[in-house]
C-alpha cells in the first residue's frame, strides 16, 4: 500500500495557548482529508496541550538533547518529549545548524536518542545559496545525510516508520523563493539514491519531504515533483486556513 503524503507544520518559536483553536481546526480537517497524514511540531510548551486537544494528527517537537538527562539547563530530552505526548522530533533544521552551530556530529546523536525513546525523527538537510551557486548542492546534502542519519541496531527494523528526511534549501526558508520543480525533483532523486546507499533496499521507502516557502498557492506543483512524499511547512502552518489549503493540495495529488 502506498504511503500517504505527510504534511508537517513547524510552528518554530510561535504559539501560545490561544493557538490551540488553530490546532483543533487542523485536526478536524485531518478527519475529513484522510488521504493525507498530518502533523504539527509546536513549541515544547504546547506539545501536551495539543496532544490532548487534537487526537487525529501527529504531534512532535522541534529539537531534543542527545542525552537522556542531566545537567543541561534549558534543554529537553527525547524521553521528556515522549512523556509529553510527542510522536516525533525534528533534528538538524537549518535554523538550529546556523543559530546554534549544530554540526552533523551533533545532529546524529540527537536522532539516535529520539529513536531510543520511541520517537520517529525528521532529519533536515539543505544547502545554502552560495553552495548551490557553486554547483555543490548535491554534494553538500549527501554529506549531511551521511553524517546526520542514525544507523545501526536502532534502525534495523521498520526504517520507513522511524526516519523521514526533509530537504529544505536554506535560501528558500521563509524567503518566498522556491527552487524550480525540476531542481526539487533532481535533489530528491539524489537524496533517494543516498538513502538506498546508506540503508539498502529499505532506503527506497523513506519519505522525503520538501520544505521552503510552501504555500497553498504552490503546494500542488511542489508536491508533484519527483520523489516528494510531503512537505515540512513553516509560516503557512500557523493558521488552519493556510495549512489546510496545503493539506487539501496533497489530498488532491493523491487522487
Amino acid at each position: 500500500m502506498a504511503q500517504r503524503p505527510y504534511i508537517v507544520g513547524n510552528w518554530k518559536m510561535h504559539g501560545t495557548r490561544s493557538m490551540l483553536a488553530e490546532a483543533r481546526a487542523i485536526d478536524r480537517a485531518a478527519e475529513r482529508l484522510i488521504k493525507v497524514e498530518v502533523a504539527l511540531a509546536p513549541p515544547a510548551t504546547l506539545i501536551h496541550a495539543i496532544r490532548k486537544e487534537a487526537g487525529l494528527i501527529g504531534v512532535g517537537a522541534q529539537d531534543c538533547h542527545a542525552a537522556e538527562g542531566g545537567a543541561h539547563t534549558g534543554d529537553i530530552s527525547a524521553a521528556m518529549l515522549k512523556d509529553a505526548g510527542a510522536d516525533f522530533v525534528i533534528v538538524g533544521h537549518s535554523e538550529r545548524r546556523a543559530d546554534h552551530c549544530e554540526s552533523d556530529a551533533i545532529v546524529q546523536p540527537k536522532a539516535r536518542s529520539a529513536l531510543a525513546a520511541g520517537l520517529a525523527v525528521i532529519v533536515c538537510v539543505g544547502e545554502t545559496e552560495q553552495q548551490r551557486n557553486a554547483g555543490e548542492a548535491e554534494r553538500v546534502v549527501a554529506g549531511q545525510l551521511a553524517g546526520s542519519l542514525p544507523q545501526g541496531d536502532l534502525v534495523a527494523d521498520k526504517i520507513a516508520e522511524k526516519i523521514i528526511v526533509a530537504y529544505e534549501p536554506v535560501w528558500a526558508i521563509g524567503t518566498g523563493r522556491v527552487p524550480t520543480v525540476e531542481d526539487i525533483g533532481a535533489m530528491h532523486r539524489a537524496i533517494r539514491a543516498k538513502l538506498v546507499e546508506i540503508y539498502g533496499e529499505a532506503g527506497a521507502a523513506i519519505r522525503i519531504l520538501y520544505g521552503g516557502s510552501v504555500k497553498p498557492e504552490n503546494a500542488a506543483e511542489l508536491l508533484a515533483a519527483d520523489e516528494v512524499g510531503g512537505a515540512l511547512v513553516g509560516g503557512a502552518s500557523l493558521t488552519a486556513e493556510s495549512f489546510v489549503g496545503i493539506i487539501a493540495a496533497a489530498a488532491d495529488r493523491d487522487g
